[in-house]
């Protein structure tokens, strides 16, 4: 057996000789259809959008639309014909893996077999139910090799293996967010779940995932923050805190702070380049800030109008450390690239000691709150000023720190603010 798998490992190998020698061109009229129907078998209907997923066809439904249907299309440019994609993936969108199951004792659902039809999200019922199963849902994922053979030749194996990998994951993860226990297996008799499934010859068994609508959970419990979260509960007398004592957040003439809140989103990442924030939007920016009590602002100023680039201490506006700061603010943000292509990039360093010696433990968390706070209204004024903003939980603590020369205080936070680059996935 090792022998045949290297045979044909070493045979579906791509080199520039190979891929020179042996030149394929497609042929669009052999093009295998990337769905499968079976005639003359009851149809049932999963309901679309469904409230829950209390029943069997609520939790199929559900079940199969996050993790195997129809999610978009695309319009062809060669062709202008448009085809479909899939909430899981497939080497060249051609979807050799078929979704198969078996169910037994589903509320509201026959026991049976059946064949998942993404085309118009219906099951295919196949055969009856099998007794001798022991879960509610077995599901086997095949493959049908033509439809990645006629693109892919002898490689198209390999392709087939990962689809159907990651069509197993993408219906495990489904269904362990929905609360069930999934389990992947490979080890089967093959020839014997092909006849239970009753699948044609040209569809081969791949995977079995085995789902339980029980999940047995297991908490895992963190000293440090239970003991944090014990020291900062409430005593019986308790100082006020308001985090933002209301501050009007600053916005352009004829401005709907309720629009602006339902158009906001985090930027995937900024422009860079040479554009510049204008001094109106900067200014508007640090209105926005206000006057918080424990938290102190650190700007990485990148691109501002007006502004030598350089590390600036907010409230008042004080250039501390003068030079370009992009590979710094990266690189303290754990190294994500956005911190130093924005405009101007934050860090909220909060006063730990003193807000605890003033609310005692319970101040920890005001200064977190208070940060917290300070990044909603700066989120907010970005959009409304026409720029992106995102907040990075992520960073060097202790280098910030000696990267800002800080006596007191600790970093809490970071922040980009810039011209936001087209996110793709907003446009899904």
């Amino acid at each position: 057996m090792a022998e045949g798998w290297r045979q044909y490992h070493d045979l579906s190998k791509h080199s520039p000789e190979s891929l020179r020698l042996n030149p394929h061109s497609l042929q669009w009229a052999n093009m295998p259809d990337p769905f499968r129907h079976y005639d003359g078998v009851p149809v049932l209907d999963l309901p679309a959008d469904p409230p829950g997923h209390e029943t069997g066809p609520e939790f199929l439904s559900q079940l199969l639309f996050h993790s195997a249907a129809i999610s978009a299309s695309k319009l062809a440019p060669r062709t202008g014909d448009r085809y479909a994609l899939r909430v899981n993936p497939s080497s060249g969108n051609l979807h050799p893996t078929e979704f198969h199951f078996a169910s037994c004792g589903l509320e509201d659902w026959p026991d049976g077999v059946y064949h998942y039809r993404p085309s118009s999200h219906m099951a295919e019922q196949r055969g009856p139910g099998n007794p001798q199963q022991d879960a509610p849902i077995v599901f086997l994922l095949t493959t049908i090799v033509w439809r990645e053979a006629w693109k892919y030749r002898d490689r198209a194996y390999r392709y087939c293996l990962l689809d159907a990998g990651h069509a197993a994951e993408s219906l495990a993860l489904a269904a362990r967010s929905m609360g069930c226990e999934a389990a992947i297996a490979g080890a089967f008799a093959d020839d014997e779940l092909a006849r239970m499934f009753r699948l044609p010859a040209d569809e081969w068994p791949m995977l079995l995932v085995t789902l339980r609508r029980e999940k047995a959970t297991r908490e895992i419990v963190y000293s440090s923050i239970e003991a944090i979260h014990a020291a900062t509960k409430a005593p019986s007398q308790l100082t006020a805190f308001a985090p933002s004592a209301g501050h009007p957040l600053p916005l352009p003439p004829g401005s709907s702070l309720f629009e602006i809140a339902r158009k906001r989103r985090s930027a995937l990442d900024f422009e860079g380049g040479d554009r510049r924030m204008s001094t109106a939007q900067f200014a508007a920016m640090l209105e926005a800030v206000g006057h918080p009590e424990f938290v102190q602002l650190y700007l990485y100023v990148h691109r501002v109008e007006g502004l030598l680039p350089g590390v600036y201490r907010a409230s008042p506006l004080q250039l501390i450390t003068p030079g370009d700061q992009r590979v710094a603010a990266a690189g303290l943000s754990l190294g994500q690239d956005l911190a130093g292509n924005a405009c101007i990039a934050i860090s909220m360093i909060g006063d730990l000691e003193r807000a605890t010696a003033t609310y005692g433990d319970r101040g920890y968390r005001y200064v977190f709150f208070e940060a917290g706070a300070v990044g909603q209204r700066l989120y907010l004024a970005a959009e409304a000023w026409g720029l992106g903003a995102t907040g990075i939980g992520a960073f060097f603590d202790d280098k910030v720190r000696d990267y800002l020369n800080l006596t007191t205080g600790d970093p809490v936070y970071h922040f980009a603010i810039g011209y936001p680059v087209r996110d793709p996935r907003l446009e899904a």
